[in-house]
């Protein structure tokens, strides 16, 4: 059980590129589990929400403004020789590449993206990438990690995932489970026009894993057939 999130923000990219790593390597979902909760469990708490939007393979704020023709331009920098970055800059240097809007606004981000990526290492310049890409495949996905939050707040799984079915999502559960001893989870309930989770569409690798995200959060699972009408003009 944590004692409270500390309020450093210093904990390095590099970290958790390679618990990344670990996790994907990780055959058996415990042992994902346990290697998620062991690094959860030393975050600052102002990084909490970054370091679980990261391993969920998206960005707090959402889409930036990137595709796959600026990151072919900043494939080629050089990376740094150790690991300086921390969660907090790189977040911080994401809010400016989606803050930059006008013209030049595409040269303005790229060369945003080669001075992020000329601070990384090898290894954190292939999570960016990966990460920028939506690309993040480590077997991770929203359900692993919110076992792992469970786990590192010492609470019980289920209580934390009905967190985050009414949350409608699992960044802003995992900051209050991590806080302290005692969180409220209650203060995530049913509140007017916003959405509860399984409202939400979301992404899954195969349909098998599409059927385990959803049965780690009901008991029952029902097919439901969408046909969408394409049409022309």
């Amino acid at each position: 059980m944590t004692n409270g999130a500390a309020t450093v923000t210093d904990t390095l990219l590099g970290d958790l590129a390679a618990t990344s790593r670990d996790v994907r390597e990780a055959s058996r979902r415990l042992d994902k589990v346990g290697r998620l909760a062991a690094f959860l469990g030393r975050l600052g708490a102002e990084e909490i929400e970054i370091a679980v939007s990261f391993l969920c393979g998206s960005l707090p704020q959402g889409r930036i403004g990137v595709g796959f023709s600026a990151l072919s331009e900043v494939r080629s920098v050089p990376a740094a020789s150790a690991p300086v970055l921390t969660l907090a800059a790189v977040d911080s240097a994401f809010e400016r590449v989606a803050a930059t809007r006008g013209r030049g606004s595409t040269a303005a981000r790229v060369q945003q993206l080669r001075d992020l990526l000329a601070r990384a290492t090898r290894d954190e310049q292939d999570f960016l990438v990966r990460l920028l890409q939506g690309e993040i495949r480590q077997g991770a996905l929203e359900s692993v990690i919110t076992d792992a939050v469970a786990r590192a707040a010492g609470l019980p799984a289920a209580r934390v995932r009905r967190a985050v079915m009414m949350a409608g999502g699992l960044g802003s559960v995992a900051r209050v489970a991590l806080a302290g001893t005692d969180p409220d989870l209650s203060r995530f309930s049913l509140r007017m026009f916003h959405p509860v989770q399984p409202m939400l569409a979301q992404s899954a690798d195969s349909v098998d894993d599409a059927l385990a995200q959803w049965r780690s959060t009901t008991s029952w699972t029902a097919p439901a057939f969408k046909y969408t009408r394409t049409r022309q003009r």
